[in-house]
């Protein structure tokens, strides 16, 4: 028995849940999938899948053997990309996944250095807020931004992304300034539509800011009716940055700000990790700086 292959023939029956299915993936028969399987398990003297008529789950052991095969498939395609890296320079096209917001105000530079560098590498960036399922919808890489959960996806932070309260300094000359996030029951919250209260406030502290004057799904929109004195927003500073450096926008309560959070990027680690990934998230490792560039600059104006 080929011990490799009967463990990638396990994990894609895992993967896909049915045996005629990972048969299909891989292009095999099913009795050879299900032999593959079978002798496995007879190696291990341990059964790792509970079979039925109509699905496969796994076993105490199978979870076990589950986990750690996909670690050693991973690293296995990881070092066989690398060495085809010393023969292969980066090549195709790149199908990214970025954050209206981030992408509009700070990617343009990024995608034009990277070009010129690698000419042939060809980027096809989407732009969406939403989280996206990078293997089901084709994507090589997704930018994230928050605080991110357990996934079965690799991801390597970029750079931080620091949040702020501001409002225009009209809309607290008219309301007053609150000085904790209990007092802003008391004004009007212009709420991004995806941020998890949880996150930014402890749990419980979404209800202290129910009443939302505004609330949007695109923070470029919820700033500048922050400037227009709606109320106050809390929002990244990438977004804000600017507004606050020209006195249009307070910050407020810095003693009070969330945890910073980050912005990532993301790709699957079962597949091989092509040369124009590895080349991207090098390049844009750093890129912004430390502290990045629309950080640059807050602190003599007081962000």
């Amino acid at each position: 028995m080929d011990r490799l292959e009967a463990m990638r023939t396990f994990v894609s029956v895992v993967n896909e849940g049915a045996f005629t299915r990972a048969a299909e993936r891989l292009g095999h028969s099913p009795q050879l999938v299900s032999k593959y399987v079978s002798q496995l398990e007879q190696r291990l003297g341990s059964r790792l899948l509970n079979r039925t008529t109509r699905r496969v789950s796994l076993t105490e052991a199978g979870r076990v053997y589950y986990q750690r095969a996909q670690q050693v498939l991973a690293e296995i395609e990881e070092m066989e990309s690398q060495l085809g890296d010393l023969q292969h320079s980066p090549r195709g096209q790149l199908r990214i996944s970025a954050p209206v917001s981030f992408a509009s105000r700070h990617m343009a530079g990024l995608l034009g250095d990277f070009r010129k560098t690698y000419p042939q590498v060809q980027i096809d960036l989407h732009l969406n807020d939403r989280r996206v399922d990078i293997v089901e919808e084709g994507f090589d890489i997704a930018l994230r931004i928050g605080q991110l959960q357990d996934s079965s996806l690799i991801a390597r932070k970029m750079a931080p992304i620091n949040l702020a309260w501001v409002a225009s300094p009209d809309y607290l000359q008219a309301h007053g300034t609150p000085v904790s996030p209990e007092q802003l029951a008391d004004h009007q919250f212009l709420k991004y539509s995806y941020s998890d209260d949880s996150l930014l406030f402890g749990k419980g502290g979404g209800a202290l800011v129910q009443q939302h004057g505004i609330s949007c799904n695109n923070g470029d929109v919820l700033v500048e009716a922050a400037v227009q004195g709606a109320g106050i927003a809390l929002q990244p500073t990438f977004i804000a940055g600017s507004a606050i450096a020209q006195g249009k926008l307070v910050t407020l309560m810095p003693e009070h700000t969330p945890a910073p959070m980050g912005l990532y990027a993301v790709y699957a680690h079962r597949q091989l990790l092509a040369s124009k990934v590895r080349s991207f998230i090098d390049f844009m490792d750093g890129y912004y700086g430390s502290p990045p560039v629309w950080d640059q600059g807050l602190a003599e104006t007081g962000g």
